[in-house]
């Protein structure tokens, strides 16, 4: 097969979670775990991190490769959904998967996918390992898909867990209460494995210290004893933050720069930095100039994009893929300290989300331009026109990512803003992305 006939051939005969929602969904190890058995349990041959979480795995753990990376390791880095390329979520040292490895892995593998019948996510996950244990990497960054139990990269045993931020997305799938997806996310806990909570939320942390007594995993909850504080506020063309950062109250690293704007990144740091202590604890060579290579080049080193990510100026073009409650919550508050004329809304959501509640967060004195990505999941940009006007919020749907962007850019003048999101798989279409 061609690389786009292996493509056409996993998306078509596998089903794709990130495509059709919970019908692509099929939790539970056993059909991961076959795979690995008859691939010799390549995730046995590598040391590695793991990252749950609701908002910040994916950040938390580009930033985490990123200075592994500068550290002089082998870093391997598994995250998903993919933005534009099907290979950007399995990368070494920064550079994706090479097509032709996929390719010829597949059809290695085909036979045995048409007998144990796994999820896309199932294969994409005994794809990394096997890739990560051939590469010989030296540390893997692992993010978990949905969920931490029944996840299938739940089948690693992993230096560290880290887990980020709880909040509501994919209740369907694990539950309708915090600490009913927290349980969820904690099972990502292990015997004895040291994990780390990014944030500590009151309602969900009890579950965390229940979960680490059960399991006997020492438990940290990060932002009690790291802290990142902005040394000043960035200017809104500005793609980089200064902050002062504090370890048990003492001064740890000044003036250090993320390449990272989001107000939601200095909530990840916290556990970033304690992952970082805690593999300094096992052995890693981590100094501090390569804690600051790593913040300020994440970009360059892990290829990462999509998070409050600027595409143009005059007027300022901004997209995020932040797409729940919490995730929303934070562009609106960053929307908000924008100086501008008049803002310019491009938005599309996925029919499985609470687009009520995503819909009562956002601005109604924006402008809205309404969209659907090319997924099965994406709400019609017509039926979301409409339950916005209910809402308040005002606009015309366009139907397209390309033509509702374009319409937005078209109207802006340079002193305005034009923001795109709602879904990730809106931010993936966008052409300059």
């Amino acid at each position: 097969m061609t690389y786009q006939q292996t493509l056409d051939y996993l998306y078509q005969q596998l089903p794709m979670f990130q495509r059709v929602g919970e019908a692509g969904y099929k939790p539970g190890l056993e059909r991961t775990e076959a795979l690995a058995a008859a691939m010799g349990n390549p995730e046995r041959t590598f040391r590695s991190v793991h990252v749950a979480g609701t908002n910040g795995k994916g950040s938390s753990s580009n930033l985490l490769a990123a200075v592994l990376q500068a550290a002089g390791y082998k870093v391997g880095l598994y995250t998903s959904p993919h933005l534009k390329e099907f290979t950007e979520r399995i990368k070494v040292n920064g550079q994706d998967l090479a097509p032709d490895y996929l390719v010829a892995w597949v059809e290695r593998w085909r036979g045995f996918f048409d007998e144990v019948q796994p999820s896309f996510f199932e294969m994409c996950v005994a794809l990394a390992f096997s890739y990560f244990a051939e590469q010989q990497v030296d540390i893997a960054v692992v993010e978990v898909g949905l969920g931490g139990r029944l996840d299938s990269t739940n089948i690693i045993r992993p230096l560290v867990s880290l887990i980020t931020n709880i909040s509501f997305d994919h209740q369907n799938l694990l539950g309708n209460t915090l600490p009913q997806i927290a349980g969820e996310k904690a099972g990502i806990i292990k015997s004895g494995v040291p994990a780390i909570i990014s944030q500590t939320q009151p309602e969900v942390a009890p579950v965390f210290e229940q979960k680490a007594r059960q399991e006997g995993a020492p438990l940290l909850f990060a932002d009690a004893h790291y802290r990142a504080e902005l040394v000043r506020e960035p200017a809104p063309e500005e793609d980089t933050q200064v902050l002062h950062l504090t370890r048990d109250t003492a001064p740890y690293l000044d003036n250090v720069d993320l390449a990272l704007v989001g107000d939601y990144q200095r909530l990840n740091l916290p556990g970033v930095l304690a992952v970082l202590d805690e593999l300094r604890r096992q052995g890693f060579v981590i100094p501090e100039v390569a804690v600051r290579e790593g913040l300020r080049n994440v970009r360059r080193l892990t290829g990462f994009r999509g998070r409050w990510t600027i595409l143009g100026r005059q007027p300022l073009v901004v997209c995020d893929t932040g797409h729940n409650e919490a995730g929303i919550r934070f562009i609106t508050g960053q929307l908000a300290r924008l100086p501008y004329r008049q803002l310019h809304f491009v938005l599309g959501v996925v029919n499985d989300k609470d687009v009520s509640k995503i819909l009562s967060l956002l601005p109604q004195d924006a402008t809205y331009y309404f969209c659907q990505a090319s997924i099965p999941r994406a709400l019609p940009a017509g039926e979301l026109a409409e339950r916005a006007a209910a809402a308040g919020l005002l606009g015309q749907a366009y139907g397209p990512v390309s033509a509702a962007v374009a319409a937005a850019r078209a109207a802006a003048e340079p002193d305005d803003v034009v923001f795109i999101g709602g879904s990730t798989f809106v931010v993936a279409e966008i052409e300059e992305l």
